[in-house]
């Protein structure tokens, strides 16, 4: 009796992915960004540009959320070549976080070093207001479960890394200082991070306040650990879309969410172009 195949882990499905990638665009790639709810403009400003849609890409996941265009755009942002993610996947949508955050691993294998994450988020905080910035200084992971839960594969990295210094400080500092040039209202602040889909209660919303966190969201951490996990610089950006339910009375609508993105895409996308351009 012939021996059974070994199985493909994710690594070899990440290294396929990543070879299809480079027949569609071949180019030295440094930074990759993930565009969160509204925030797509961005990859539509990349020059030279090759788009491919993510049911073309071996592996990836489909973008099913309004505000998610589902398309990875390689080009050029002042001088520098950047992939950006025109959208990301959800736990929230049924995917596992090995879907999540495939994409990441992807990235890595395409050459990326330094990952620029976004979302849109509810204030916690009253002096951060819909329309401002936050960049994250730290992250509370209050989703009830880890991306690198299981089998480790040491070819992405170790065990057990270190989060210490999951959002890198130096960037953090190159973040501010574009915005301060742009006249941007940019703060600097904690990201926890829940499951949804149902937007949190004002309870919810009080322990999480309690807990020390300044925003809130439904993405990003899960993709912050796996880039840290793989030894990638990571900048996260927080859009600030509507105040907490329990900070406002108005109801949280998802609306509200894509029309903030809208409104402040022009100041976002120049303020990435900046940053984009002191990662060379």
């Amino acid at each position: 009796m012939s021996a059974k195949p070994n199985p493909l882990t994710t690594y070899d499905h990440a290294a396929r992915a990543a070879n299809f990638i480079r027949t569609r665009a071949n180019a030295d790639l440094s930074v990759g960004v993930v565009l969160g709810s509204g925030l797509g403009a961005f990859g539509d400003d990349l020059s030279q540009s090759v788009s491919i849609r993510y049911d073309e890409i071996p592996g990836f996941a489909q973008a099913t959320v309004e505000g998610h265009a589902g398309r990875l755009v390689i080009g050029s942002a002042e001088g520098v070549t950047v992939a950006a993610m025109q959208g990301r996947f959800h736990f929230y949508e049924g995917y596992s976080l090995e879907d999540v955050t495939f994409p990441i691993r992807v990235l890595k294998l395409v050459g990326v070093h330094t990952l620029i994450l976004t979302n849109a988020a509810g204030s916690l905080n009253t002096e951060f207001t819909p329309g401002s910035l936050m960049i994250i200084s730290d992250h509370i992971n209050l989703m009830g479960v880890n991306p690198l839960i299981g089998p480790n594969d040491e070819r992405f990295g170790p065990r057990f890394p270190d989060l210490t210094s999951t959002y890198d400080p130096e960037l953090q500092s190159i973040v501010i200082e574009e915005a301060k040039v742009l006249g941007l209202d940019m703060r600097r602040g904690v990201y926890a991070a829940l499951s949804g889909p149902s937007y949190e209660t004002p309870a919810e919303i009080h322990m999480v306040r309690t807990l020390g966190a300044d925003a809130v969201g439904m993405s990003t951490v899960p993709e912050a650990i796996v880039a840290r996990h793989m030894d990638m610089r990571v900048i996260g950006i927080s859009c600030i879309t509507n105040l907490a339910a329990g900070v406002s009375s108005r109801p949280v609508d998802h609306s509200q969410v894509i029309a903030t993105g809208e409104r402040v895409r022009s100041e976002f996308t120049e303020l990435l172009k900046r940053v984009v351009k002191r990662l060379q």
